[in-house]
């Protein structure tokens, strides 16, 4: 089996990129990152749903993002609360963490290169997210064409190939994707304001589209919401 370095955040979409990646013939080494983030019940939701995977590798690592700052999810900013459809659907939010999908990739670049893996899962979303620029296809591609230039293995004719398998899915295909997997989604987090026990406030951005995700699905969601 090949080796793949996975990104697992604890979310449903990292999850089921995870579950992708063990059906895809993949052997996975999963990569957590703390990078300070107030969500950091999301970390032992990763462990959670890499031990339920059978993953044998998990690698963590801590990065403080909150003294670089400038994101709701790493300083004092308020996390938007109950904001309709259409206004999740313009501009990009103040939950948006700057660079830091640019950070996970690169150091799960190092991890790849390090372990001796040539393939980079991600699991970010293109149509039902946030509006992060750093979701984008535009910016895989890029970020693929840096490995290639960035890297001893790139220089000596090694690609690296980053997979995003997850960027034109809905969450509700998303959703249908990782039960037909097995992905246990009682165990992820994607609450940007969970309460001091981890539970899911209900009324963030991430929880109004994951629980809209389940709807569309048609599959029960199994998550705790303060607010039903």
């Amino acid at each position: 089996m090949k080796r793949a370095v996975v990104l697992l955040s604890g979310g449903l979409d990292s999850a089921t990129c995870l579950g992708l990646a063990r059906a895809s013939g993949f052997d996975p080494v999963c990569l957590l990152v703390d990078y300070g983030q107030r969500h950091r019940a999301e970390l032992a939701a990763a462990r959670a749903v890499a031990r339920s995977m059978g993953v044998s590798e998990v690698r963590e690592v801590s990065v403080d993002l909150q003294k670089v700052g400038g994101s709701a999810l790493t300083g004092d900013i308020p996390v938007p609360k109950d904001r309709p459809e259409v206004e999740r659907a313009r501009g990009i939010p103040v939950t948006y963490v700057p660079a830091r999908n640019t950070l996970f990739l690169a150091l799960a670049l190092g991890l790849a290169e390090a372990v001796g893996a040539r393939d980079i899962f991600i699991g970010v979303n293109a149509v039902d997210y946030s509006g992060y620029p750093d979701c984008r296809p535009e910016f895989i591609r890029a970020f693929e064409q840096l490995a290639a230039l960035a890297t001893r293995a790139g220089v000596q004719g090694e690609m690296f190939h980053i997979h995003a398998p997850l960027s034109g899915l809905s969450k509700a295909d998303i959703i249908r994707t990782g039960a037909r997997l097995g992905v246990d989604y009682s165990l992820t987090r994607s609450c940007y304001d969970p309460d001091p026990e981890g539970g899911a406030c209900g009324r963030c951005d991430s929880c109004l589209i994951r629980r809209q995700g389940f709807e569309a699905a048609g599959i029960p969601d199994p998550t705790r919401y303060a607010r039903p």
